[in-house]
């Protein structure tokens, strides 16, 4: 060993680690694929029907031989394959070969097992993507505008948001509308404005990163705002930076309803700012029941002593759902807002022939108290519901009830 490699920190080598453990079990597939016939497929097609198999057999066969549930959740994982199979190895491009490996993935009802395409496994490597740039959410039974993105094709047009989104390209919008443009693909979207007038903007996909939204802002009563749109490495030091900065701050407000999750190592360093001492942050479950207790990891931890709000939603999942029941369950945090997402499973990422990836399910997770939140998610403290008048006046009233808790004295502080 080196002395740069002996002086790298614990997590270092636990990532290391990590990542070898992956590696090793991307090369492990034993269980082979059912045998797709090509006789029927034209000549001319038979080339594209093969690489379509190469990367069907690779996603049928990681998924039998790798995830969590050794009876893929009651799923005839055999079936699903030949009738799959032969749907992928007729598949014309990649849209169709991916949309037939979607559904076949889709039967597990699993919210951390997805086959991406080389172009979406290219853009979660370079953080960038094709975008309008607004985000958007569902109120009142309408598709909302609820967030702009700074420097976006949306902004310079003069998108706001609490305008309604009607239609895109002519169809009404919906829960199943594909909005996933390519760079310099135009759209034409339909709103209805804060005055509920119409308003038509071509609007021109550009590629914009896709790196994840940090934001401190103080409070009054020297109350402090964080939010923080991962669970990374940047967003790991970014916490921990402003925690120490604000470390008199008689209480924070964690925003995580934008929040999707992220890594399990940054997911032990960040629960341990808000302790002087390890906890328990639950159990994971590996296929055929072997279970690994996950502890928070206090170095460098700024040991936050003041109350804490956590502010989550439906958007809120993975490592933050995790992360959030964790506080919940010690008595650290009042969880404020709505029901989180209930898509609580540890995953890898495995590489596929043509350039795609599987993130595949790999472990289970259970909370310190035994609760499972993969389909249930966590229940907040403090309910609060967020209305079109909110929205459109710029109230937030997750926010507000959080602050209401803080002044209050209510927001959790450490056993002494």
């Amino acid at each position: 060993m080196s002395r740069a490699a002996s002086n790298r920190p614990l997590w270092v080598w636990r990532a290391i680690a990590g990542l070898l453990v992956g590696l090793a079990l991307s090369a492990c597939t034993t269980t082979p694929a059912p045998r797709i016939p090509l006789e029927a497929v034209p000549v001319e097609q038979r080339a594209r029907a093969q690489g379509n198999l190469r990367v069907f057999n690779r996603v049928w066969s990681l998924v039998a031989d790798w995830h969590f549930d050794p009876k893929t959740q009651g799923v005839d994982w055999r079936d699903a394959g030949l009738k799959y199979g032969a749907e992928a190895a007729a598949a014309a491009d990649d849209k169709a070969l991916y949309a037939s490996l979607n559904a076949m993935t889709g039967l597990l009802k699993d919210s951390h097992t997805h086959p991406l395409s080389p172009a979406q496994a290219r853009e979660r490597g370079t953080r960038t993507r094709a975008r309008t740039g607004f985000n958007m959410t569902r109120l009142e039974g309408k598709w909302f505008v609820s967030e702009v993105m700074a420097g976006s094709p949306a902004e310079a047009a003069g998108v706001r948001s609490g305008w309604i989104v009607v239609a895109r390209n002519g169809a009404p919008f919906t829960s199943r509308t594909e909005a996933r443009p390519t760079e310099g693909e135009v759209a034409r979207w339909e709103f209805l404005d804060a005055n509920d007038q119409p308003v038509t903007l071509d609007l021109v996909a550009k590629s914009l990163s896709t790196k994840p939204i940090q934001e401190m802002r103080p409070l009054s009563g020297g109350l402090v705002y964080l939010r923080f749109d991962e669970f990374d490495w940047t967003d790991t030091r970014w916490l921990s930076a402003q925690l120490k900065a604000h470390r008199e701050a008689p209480g924070v407000v964690i925003d995580l309803r934008r929040n999707p999750g992220g890594t399990t190592i940054s997911l032990g360093f960040i629960v341990g700012e808000f302790f002087d001492r390890s906890v328990d942050c639950g159990t994971f479950i590996w296929r055929g029941g072997h279970r690994s207790g996950k502890s928070s990891w206090q170095i460098g931890s700024a040991r936050y002593r003041g109350r804490v709000a956590v502010l989550v939603d439906g958007s809120t999942g993975s490592a933050a759902e995790i992360f959030t029941a964790v506080l919940q369950e010690h008595g650290r945090a009042t969880v404020i807002g709505r029901k989180t997402a209930g898509a609580v499973l540890s995953s890898l990422f495995h590489s596929l022939p043509d350039g795609g990836e599987l993130q595949l399910s790999h472990w289970d997770y259970v909370t310190p108290k035994g609760r499972r939140l993969e389909g249930d998610g966590v229940e907040p403290d403090v309910k609060t519901a967020r209305t079109v008048a909110d929205l459109r006046a710029g109230r937030d009233p997750d926010l507000e009830a959080a602050l209401r808790v803080l002044a209050g004295g209510e927001g959790s502080r450490p056993a002494p």
